[in-house]
């Protein structure tokens, strides 16, 4: 047990000495959010249109049934969001 006890604490080591070094990277590189930000969000829309959709399709094989569903969750989604919005405002 105390062998496990010291590894745990060894393989520990690196964090706090590499925590300054990966907060200067991260505070040099705060331009770029935006841009890296942007493409994964349009990462996600592609998934999201020319995989999901495409098996849902596949499984329903049913044009009305996946817009309905498709259509169905993102207004709910959207409801919740104005909820969440709502309510972190007031």
């Amino acid at each position: 047990k105390l062998t496990a006890s010291l590894w745990c604490i060894v393989t520990s080591l690196p964090q706090p000495l590499m925590a300054v070094p990966a907060f200067l990277f991260v505070h040099a590189f705060i331009p770029f959010l935006p841009v890296g930000l942007g493409f994964a969000g349009g990462a996600m829309a592609w998934v999201a249109v020319f995989e999901l959709l495409v098996e849902a399709y596949e499984d329903t094989e049913s044009v009305l049934i996946t817009g309905a569903i498709s259509s169905l969750s993102l207004f709910a989604m959207l409801a919740l969001q104005g909820v969440i919005d709502d309510e972190a405002r007031s």
